[in-house]
C-alpha cells in the first residue's frame, strides 16, 4: 500500500518540480499540445469518414425498417474508430517525438535532482538516443497490446468487468515503465535488468499510473510524468552500478 500511495506522490511531485521549471513547463506543454492535435486531427478524419468506411464494410439498405440498424452501427462504429484513432495517435506521436522530448525532460530532471548526468561509459548521444528510441517502441506497443487483447478478450467472456480491470491495471504499470525506464535505458541498461527493475516495484507503477486513468487530465499527468519518474529512479537507484 505504501509502494502504491508513493507512485502517487512521485507523479505529483514530478509536476510540481515541473510547473516551477520554465524549461520544463514548456517542454511538457508542447509534447501535451502535440498528443491532442494529432488526437484532433485523426478524430476529424474519422467523423468526416466514418460513413464511408462503414459503407466498405456494409452498404447502406434501403429499407427503412432496417436502415435504423445501420445508424445504429454506424455510430458505434464511431465511437470504435475515435478509440482507435487516439490510441493510433498515441503511438505515432510518442516514438516519432514525444520519446525525444520526455529524454530531454528526463535529462534536465536529473541534472536538478543529481546536480549532473550520469552517463553510460563509451556511449555518445547519438547511441544513447538510438538505443532509447528502439526501445521505445516495444515500451510504447507492449501496454496498448495488451490492453486491446484484454478488452477484446472481455467481449467474449462473462469475464468482461474483471478483465476491463485488469487490462486497466497492466495498461499504467506499463505507461508508468516507460517513463521511470528513461534513465537506466539511456544509461544502456540491458533489457532484462530493466525488466527485473519493473518486477520488483509493480506497486509504485501502479500508483504512479492511476492518475493516468482521469479523464483528460490523463494527457496533462502524461506529458509531465518523466519529470516524476526521473527523480523516483534518481532516489532509489542512483547509486547503482551500471549493467
Amino acid at each position: 500500500m505504501m509502494d502504491l500511495l508513493s507512485g502517487i506522490a512521485y507523479n505529483l511531485r514530478g509536476l510540481r518540480v515541473a510547473m516551477k521549471s520554465p524549461k520544463l513547463l514548456v517542454l511538457g506543454l508542447v509534447r501535451f499540445a502535440v498528443a491532442v492535435l494529432i488526437t484532433i486531427i485523426a478524430a476529424g478524419l474519422t467523423l468526416v469518414y466514418h460513413e464511408e468506411i462503414l459503407g466498405v464494410m456494409w452498404a447502406k439498405p434501403t429499407s427503412q425498417w432496417i436502415l435504423w440498424l445501420w445508424y445504429l452501427i454506424s455510430w458505434v462504429l464511431v465511437l470504435f474508430l475515435l478509440g482507435l484513432s487516439a490510441i493510433l495517435s498515441y503511438l505515432v506521436s510518442q516514438i516519432l517525438f514525444g520519446v525525444l522530448i520526455m529524454d530531454y525532460m528526463s535529462r534536465i530532471t536529473e541534472r536538478m535532482i543529481a546536480g549532473d548526468e550520469k552517463k553510460a561509459e563509451q556511449a555518445s548521444f547519438v547511441r544513447q538516443l538510438a538505443y532509447l528510441v528502439k526501445q521505445e517502441i516495444p515500451r510504447t506497443i507492449l501496454p496498448v497490446l495488451a490492453m486491446l487483447f484484454l478488452m477484446v478478450l472481455g467481449w467474449f467472456t462473462p469475464l468482461g468487468p474483471v478483465l476491463a480491470i485488469v487490462s486497466s491495471a497492466v495498461t499504467v504499470i506499463l505507461l508508468a515503465w516507460d517513463n521511470t525506464d528513461l534513465v537506466p535505458a539511456r544509461r544502456l541498461y540491458p533489457f532484462k535488468s530493466r525488466l527485473r527493475l519493473l518486477g520488483r516495484s509493480l506497486s509504485f507503477h501502479l500508483g504512479f499510473g492511476l492518475l493516468f486513468l482521469l479523464p483528460v487530465l490523463n494527457l496533462l499527468f502524461l506529458s509531465f510524468a518523466p519529470v516524476g519518474a526521473t527523480i523516483y529512479f534518481i532516489d532509489k537507484h542512483h547509486d547503482q552500478q551500471d549493467a
